[in-house]
């Protein structure tokens, strides 16, 4: 059995649309993700520079853009295979998982980043990664400094977020001896700073017509597997301010004995997450066009 993962936002790297838009169709459908999201998705992934595509608005409609491609070039895949996607790649797994469409995913992806680049906007806050240490003492001190685990993606990576200056509270006293790390985004995403973006979002995603998954489709919220487009949708709109549980999706993809994972452009963290923690699966990760790579992998790891 094949996992297909979707990846999030930080996966993203200036003119990873360029070999893409090489292939035949691939224009036309780039314009037709352009009009969805309100932006010139070809220059965004082609011309665009690193700093300009790390906005929050951007860089969400750029990553599903990217996955969506690599899917719809990777040829005939097994169809019994999970799929899940980390934080905003929950929408290119739902258009995969046939939940919703792909110009639907990426309109949604636009709104989202938009909602949530906003939401950053209204205080200062932000994220931190921590490594080392004692995890255990780490969590036990986060509700007395206000910050929330927003990210728990397992095999050690742990992201917490929350104001600014309970970052820096965080990184001076060192609970559990871990080591903490600034991460350059706009703001605390996963976490309740996020509950405007959660509102508005919410108005969009409700205007999009839900079908229930075709291949099992794994939640952020708890990595269950999800079986209703309506449900799919209130565990989408929820996440806004819900801390990732990659950790728990692993767990879930272990459980069903996974055999191999294929992780989509822009591809990276996901697989690397898989190698630490599902240490036996056999994993593709898909960053340029590649139908051949992807069909022996498939022959070999089905």
């Amino acid at each position: 059995m094949i996992a297909l993962l979707a990846p999030g936002q930080g996966s993203q790297a200036p003119g990873m649309l360029t070999s893409w838009l090489e292939l035949d169709g691939v224009a036309a459908r780039i314009e037709r993700y352009s009009a969805a999201s309100g932006l010139d998705l070809a220059r965004l992934g082609t011309t665009a520079e690193a700093e300009e595509i790390t906005d929050t608005a951007i860089a969400q409609p750029l990553i599903v853009t990217a996955t969506l491609l690599g899917y719809e070039h990777s040829g005939e895949l097994p169809a019994d295979g999970p799929t899940a996607g980390h934080s905003v790649g929950e929408l290119a797994a739902a258009a995969i998982a046939g939940v919703i469409g792909e110009e639907d995913a990426v309109a949604l992806a636009a709104a989202r980043g938009r909602e949530m680049a906003a939401a950053c906007a209204l205080e200062p806050t932000g994220m931190a990664a921590v490594m080392g240490g004692e995890q255990a003492e780490l969590l036990d001190a986060l509700p007395g400094l206000d910050l929330i685990p927003a990210n728990q993606n397992g095999a050690g990576q742990l992201v917490v977020a929350g104001a600014l200056d309970k970052l820096e509270q965080l990184a001076e006293q060192r609970p559990g001896g871990v080591r903490v790390k600034q991460l350059q985004v706009a703001g605390a995403f996963h976490t309740k700073y996020m509950a405007p973006a959660q509102e508005a979002f919410a108005k969009h995603a409700e205007q999009v017509e839900v079908r229930d998954p075709v291949r099992p489709l794994l939640s952020n919220l708890d990595g269950t597997v999800v079986t209703s487009g309506d449900e799919f949708r209130r565990r989408l709109i929820e996440q806004i301010t819900a801390p990732v549980r990659w950790d728990l999706c692993m767990e879930t993809l272990g459980a069903q004995g996974i055999s191999a994972a294929i992780e989509f452009p822009p591809a990276g963290p996901l697989t690397g997450l898989i190698k630490r923690t599902l240490k036996e699966v056999a994993r593709f990760q898909m960053k340029q066009p590649d139908a051949e790579g992807i069909a022996e992998f498939v022959r070999v790891n089905a």
